[in-house]
């Protein structure tokens, strides 16, 4: 199971941003340069990240993008349902459709556990908890 590379994005992203308390505004130029993600890519995701009202966008020179929230009211799952990459509940592992007790994939009572925590994970871990971990972004 790996996430889709717009949610990865978007989570880096958005915690770089968190991490940076400092500054209220960061633009794209400067998101794109240090977290290495291409610019045009990178303004369609904080499109759709302002759209789904967790980030702020300010035209101008002086412009940029900032939270809309706190970091700790903005959790990883917020930022993967903006992206539709969330693990759905009867989401096969083995990408057959949907699984569920009625009619399962070989793996399913195996990946039951797993798949549970992962979504806890998600909606559990804000941008705050998540944000400066780590030495990579």
């Amino acid at each position: 199971m790996q996430l889709s590379n717009t949610s990865q994005y978007a989570i880096r992203m958005l915690a770089y941003m968190a991490d940076k308390k400092d500054s209220p505004l960061i633009n794209a130029t400067e998101l794109a340069k240090v977290l290495q993600i291409p610019y045009k890519f990178l303004t369609k995701i904080m499109t759709e990240l302002v759209k789904a009202d967790l980030v702020v966008s300010m035209r101008g020179r002086e412009g940029g993008y900032s939270l809309s929230k706190k970091a700790s009211d903005i959790k990883v799952d917020d930022i993967l349902n903006v992206f539709h990459d969330s693990i759905q509940e009867e989401q096969c592992v083995l990408g057959i459709g949907f699984c569920n007790g009625m009619c399962k994939c070989a793996l399913h009572d195996q990946w039951m556990e797993p798949k549970l925590l992962l979504q806890k994970m998600f909606r559990e871990s804000s941008l705050e908890d998540i944000a400066g971990k780590g030495c990579k972004i």
